[in-house]
C-alpha cells in the first residue's frame, strides 16, 4: 500500500469521540453471526430480543413494550416483598405489575398506576415500611427531592406522599437512587453534580474543606457545560429514615445514577464520563467506584477533572469506557451461576450494554474486570433488579421519551444455580480501614494515635481513611506534629491533611473567610522543602508535589526567596521518568515561572507520542511568561497549528483555542513582532498520520505478511526497545482509536490488557487482517429504511422518535437523523473500520517493538525489554 493511501485510510481513524461509540448491534464477522434483520425499530414496540447479544446460557424475554402515550418512558424499577415490580416514568407517574409466567407477556391492563401524586422518580426502594423515592423532575413541574410513599388506607395501593427533603436540581444530573445502608439503620441518596448540596450534619464523613485546587487557571468547558458548578460535585448522602439528618458520605462525582452494596457491606457506584473531553489528558472514562467513607472522587468542571494519580482523590475499581451510566445491581438472589450471583451489574444507556463486573478483594478495596453480559441496539438501558420471588433479573429500557420496555433474564444453561452460601472472606485490611473510618465526622482524642502510623500504609484506601480521620480532628492537636514529623512517608500525608484543613481554595472564599495565614504557609513550605525527594517512593513523590500545589493554591504566592527555593528544589527533578511526575512538575514550575521549564516542556511535547500527553504540557505552558526564546516560542506555535488537526470530543477545538488565546496573552510586544508571520499563519488540515509524517519520510512501504512477521516474532521478542514501541503505537494511529492505560481513544478496543488476550501471532493477525474477526463492540451499523435506502454509521443517540447516526468517524458532527418509524432493520457491518496495511511503513524491528509495547501493557520492566 502506498504511503498516501495508508495515510488517507488511516486518517479516518484519528478521531476519538464519545458519541462515536454508541449502541450499534455489534457481532463477529463470519457465517456464525446471527442476523439482526426484521422489525428493528417499530412504533410502540421495544427492541426485540432477536437483536440482543446475551451471555452463553442466559435467555432474555421481552415481557412488556410500554405504551408511551399512556405510560411514558420508564427509568426505574424496584420490587416489593410480594414480588411485584414498580416502575417509574421519567416524566410521569408510578406503575405496578406482577411479572407474567415464563414465556408469557404482560397485558397492558395488568399494569396499574398508583394513586400516589408523585412523578419523575429516578430512584426508589422499599425500606422501613415505605417506598423511598428520589424525584428529579427535569421539567420542574414537581419538587425534586427525597420522598416517602406509603399506603394510608390499607387498600394495598400507595397513595400518601411525604416530602422529606427538598433539593434544588436541574437537568438529568440531579437526585437519583436511594439505597439502604449495610448496617440497616439508614439510607444512601445518590445525587449528581447538578443537585445543589443540601444542608448536612456536622457528623458528615466528608470534611468541609473541599476546593477546586487547581494551581493554574482551569479552562472551562468549551460549550459552557456546568461552568458554574464547583466542588463538591455529585454527593452520596447518608440519611436517617425520617429524613431529618443528612450526612455527606462521599463526594466528587459527576453523574451517578445508582449504587449497590455487596455482601462485604461495601458500596459501589457507576460514574459518568464527560464526552466533550474525549482525547484530552483530563478525560476520565465511565468507571466503577468503590465508595468509602469520606471519599473524594475528583470531578471538577471543564478541564479541571483530577487524574486518578492525584493523592487527594480515589481512583476507579474498573475504568469501563465511554457511555452513559444508569442502574446497578448485584446478582444476589438470582438463579444464576455463582459467578453471576456475585457480579455487580452495571447498565449503560448510550451504548446499550449491560455489564457484569466481577470484583476481587484487594487489600482494603477491590480490583475488577468487566464482561459484556447483554447488549443490543437500540437498547437504552435504565435500570435492573433481581426479583426475590422468582430469581430472575428484570431490566428496563427507556428515558428521554424513547420507546420503553421491560425484559426478563433467566439462566437456562447447565451450571448450578444453587444459592451462593459462601461467607465473605475475612479481610484484615478492610477491617483496619473501617476501624479508622469510625473517626470520620467526629472529634475523638483517640483518633490521632490510631490513625497517625497508617498515613504511611502501603494500601491507598487505608492511607485515605487515616488522613480523613485526622482532618476531622481539631487542627491545634496535630499541626505541630505534622510539621515536625521525621518519617517522610508519614509527613507528606500529614502535610497534605494540614493544607486541606487550614487553607481555603480561592474559588470557595467568601466575605467571612479569614485572611490567608501567611505563617502557616511559610511553615508548610519550609517542611516540604526539607523533605529529601530522592528518598521518597513513587507514591510519596506524587503526594509531595501535589501538596506543594495545594499549599500554593490555598495560601497564595510566597515571598521571592521561597519561590527561588522551590524552583531550585523542583527544577532539577524535571523532566522525571514518569508522566505523572512530569504533569505535576510542569504545572508547578510554570506557576513559579521557572526560567528553564519552557525548553524542557517543549522537548517533552516533541517527543510525546500521544496528543493527550502533548496537550497536558501545552496546557501548562499557556500560562508561562518567563524563560522563552524565539526558538521555543516558535516550536510552541507550530504545535498549536498542528494541534488544530487533533480529534476529540465536542469541546476539543475550543480547548485548543483557549490554550492559544491564553498563550498569546503572555507574549511580549517584541515577540509578537518577531513572530508575526507565524502568528498569522492559518492551520493546514491534516490527518494524524500526516502530522507524524516525519517518522515515515522517505520510506518505501513493505507488504508485510502474517507469516513473515509471525516468524520474526517467534524468536525476536526479547531485548526490544520500549520507547520506540511506544512511539510506533502513536505513529501508526493506535492511540487515536485505542485506549492504552490512561491514554488514547475509545473508537477501538481497549488494548491495555492485550497481553492477557493475544499471543504475538494473534495480535499480528488482528492488525493485518482486521475484518477476519471483528470485535463486536466497535462495528458500524447498516440501517435500512422502508424505502430501501441505507445509512451506514454508528448510532449515537435516541431522541424521542429519532435515531441519530454518525456517518463519518473523522467528523463527529456529521450526523444523520432518521425517523424510527421509517427504519426496517439495523444490521452490523461486515467490514472493520480498522484498515489493513497499518504496519506497512514500519521496519521489522519497529513492528516487533510495537508488539512488545502492546503485549507488555506498557510496562518498561517487562521481560521483553531486557537485554
Amino acid at each position: 500500500m502506498k504511503l498516501s493511501r495508508l495515510l488517507l485510510v488511516a486518517s479516518c481513524l484519528a478521531t476519538s469521540v464519545h458519541c462515536l461509540a454508541a449502541d450499534a448491534a455489534k457481532k463477529k464477522a463470519g457465517p456464525e453471526r446471527p442476523a439482526t434483520v426484521g422489525p428493528a425499530i417499530n412504533e410502540n414496540k421495544a427492541t426485540p430480543v432477536s437483536r440482543l447479544k446475551v451471555a452463553p446460557g442466559f435467555a432474555v424475554e421481552l415481557i412488556y413494550s410500554v405504551p408511551g402515550v399512556e405510560q411514558g418512558s420508564w427509568v426505574n424499577l424496584c420490587a416489593d416483598d410480594k414480588g411485584r415490580i414498580y416502575a417509574s416514568d421519567q416524566y410521569g407517574g408510578l406503575y405496578r405489575f406482577t411479572p407474567p409466567a415464563p414465556g408469557k407477556t404482560l397485558e397492558r391492563s395488568a399494569v396499574e398506576q398508583m394513586p400516589a401524586q408523585i412523578r419523575a422518580i429516578n430512584g426508589m426502594v422499599f425500606a422501613f415500611g415505605a417506598l423511598y423515592a428520589g424525584v428529579n423532575d427535569y421539567e420542574q413541574k414537581f419538587q425534586s427531592g427525597v420522598y416517602r410513599v406509603t399506603d394510608s388506607d390499607g387498600d394495598d395501593r400507595l397513595d400518601k406522599v411525604e416530602l422529606l427533603r427538598a433539593f434544588q436540581s436541574r437537568g438529568d444530573h440531579g437526585v437519583h437512587a436511594i439505597v439502604p445502608t449495610p448496617d440497616g439503620q439508614a439510607l444512601f441518596l445518590i445525587s449528581g453534580n447538578n443537585a445543589k448540596p443540601t444542608e448536612f450534619a456536622p457528623t458528615s464523613q466528608v470534611p468541609r474543606h473541599w476546593g477546586e485546587d487547581h494551581l493554574l487557571p482551569r479552562m472551562p468547558d468549551g460549550r459552557g457545560h456546568n461552568r458554574d458548578v464547583l466542588a463538591p460535585g455529585g454527593i452520596i448522602y447518608r440519611f436517617t429514615p425520617d429524613g431529618k439528618s443528612f450526612e455527606a458520605y462521599a463526594s466528587g462525582f459527576r453523574n451517578i445514577f445508582d449504587a449497590s452494596v455487596n455482601r462485604d457491606g461495601e458500596l459501589f457506584t457507576y460514574d459518568a464520563d464527560m464526552e466533550y473531553d474525549f482525547n484530552t489528558s483530563w478525560y476520565r472514562p465511565t468507571r466503577i467506584n468503590h465508595v468509602t467513607s469520606g471519599g473524594e472522587y475528583g470531578w471538577r468542571n471543564g478541564a479541571g477533572k483530577w487524574p486518578e494519580f492525584y493523592p487527594d482523590n480515589l481512583g476507579a475499581v474498573v475504568n469501563v469506557g465511554p457511555g452513559s451510566p444508569t442502574g446497578t445491581v448485584f446478582g444476589y438472589g438470582a438463579k444464576f451461576p455463582v459467578k453471576y450471583q456475585r457480579a455487580l451489574f452495571a447498565l449503560d444507556w448510550s451504548w446499550g450494554k449491560l455489564y457484569a463486573v466481577h470484583l476481587t478483594p484487594d487489600g482494603a478495596s477491590y480490583t475488577g474486570t468487566k464482561e459484556e453480559f447483554i447488549s443490543g441496539t437500540p437498547l437504552p438501558l435504565t435500570d435492573a433488579i433481581i426479583n426475590p420471588k422468582d430469581g430472575a433479573m428484570y431490566f428496563a429500557i427507556g428515558g428521554r421519551r424513547v420507546q420503553s420496555g421491560v425484559y426478563r433474564v433467566t439462566y437456562r444453561g447447565t451450571e448450578s444455580t444453587a444459592p451462593d452460601t459462601e461467607n465473605p472472606a475475612p479481610s484484615p485490611a478492610r477491617d483496619l480501614r473501617r476501624s479508622l473510618e469510625v473517626f470520620h465526622g467526629k472529634k475523638d482524642p483517640a483518633a490521632l494515635a490510631k490513625a497517625w502510623p497508617h498515613l504511611a500504609h502501603a494500601d491507598r484506601h487505608i492511607r485515605w481513611a487515616a488522613r480523613i480521620a485526622i482532618e476531622h480532628q481539631p487542627v491545634a492537636t496535630w499541626a505541630g506534629k505534622a510539621l515536625a514529623e521525621r518519617d517522610p512517608a508519614i509527613q507528606v500525608e500529614a502535610l497534605l491533611a494540614l493544607a486541606h484543613a487550614t487553607g481555603v481554595c480561592p474559588s470557595h472564599r467568601t466575605a467571612e473567610t479569614p485572611p490567608v495565614d501567611t505563617a502557616r504557609r511559610a511553615a508548610l513550605l519550609a517542611a516540604l522543602l526539607k523533605i529529601d525527594y530522592a528518598k521518597l517512593d513513587a507514591t510519596c513523590r506524587l503526594t509531595h508535589l501535589r501538596t506543594i500545589q495545594i499549599v500554593l493554591n490555598r495560601f497564595g504566592q510566597p515571598d521571592d526567596a521561597t519561590v527561588k527555593s522551590l524552583i531550585a528544589k523542583l527544577d532539577p527533578l524535571f523532566p522525571a521518568k514518569s508522566r505523572e511526575e512530569n504533569w505535576l512538575l510542569c504545572e508547578t514550575l510554570v506557576h513559579l515561572q521557572s526560567p528553564t521549564v519552557a525548553a524542557k516542556a517543549i522537548a517533552l511535547i516533541q517527543s510525546a507520542p500521544t496528543q493527550e500527553e502533548q496537550l497536558e504540557y501545552a496546557r501548562s505552558l499557556r500560562m508561562l511568561k518567563a524563560g522563552w526564546t524565539i526558538a521555543t516560542r516558535t516550536a510552541y506555535l507550530e504545535w498549536l497549528l498542528k494541534a488544530v488537526n487533533y480529534r476529540g470530543g465536542a469541546s476539543f477545538d475550543k480547548f485548543i483555542e483557549f490554550i492559544r488565546n491564553d498563550a498569546l496573552a503572555t507574549f511580549t510586544a517584541a515577540e509578537k513582532t518577531t513572530l508575526a508571520d507565524l502568528l498569522a499563519r492559518k492551520p493546514e488540515r491534516k490527518s494524524v498520520l500526516e502530522n507524524l509524517g516525519d517518522v515515515f519520510a522517505g520510506r518505501t512501504p513493505t507488504n508485510w505478511t502474517l507469516d513473515e512477521l509471525s516468524a520474526a516474532a517467534k524468536n525476536g521478542m526479547r531485548g526490544r526497545n520500549f520507547e520506540r514501541g511506544r512511539k510506533m503505537f502513536g505513529a501508526t494511529a493506535c492511540f487515536a482509536c485505542h485506549r492504552f492505560g490512561n491514554e488514547g481513544g475509545m473508537t477501538g478496543p481497549d488494548l491495555t490488557g492485550a497481553g492477557g488476550r493475544y499471543s504475538a501471532h494473534d495480535l499480528l493477525d488482528q492488525i493485518i487482517n482486521p475484518s477476519k474477526e471483528i470485535n463486536e463492540q466497535f462495528v458500524p451499523s447498516v440501517l435500512t429504511k422502508l424505502d430501501g435506502t441505507t445509512v451506514v454509521g454508528v448510532v449515537t443517540n435516541l431522541q424521542g422518535d429519532t435515531v441519530v447516526i454518525n456517518t463519518d468517524p473523522s467528523e463527529p458532527n456529521n450526523l444523520t437523523r432518521v425517523d424510527r418509524k421509517e427504519v426496517k432493520s439495523i444490521e452490523p457491518s461486515h467490514i472493520s473500520p480498522m484498515p489493513p496495511g497499518l504496519l506497512n511503513m514500519l521496519t521489522k524491528d519497529e513492528v516487533l517493538d510495537l508488539l512488545a509495547y502492546t503485549l507488555s501493557g506498557g510496562d518498561p520492566q517487562h521481560a521483553m525489554f531486557r537485554r
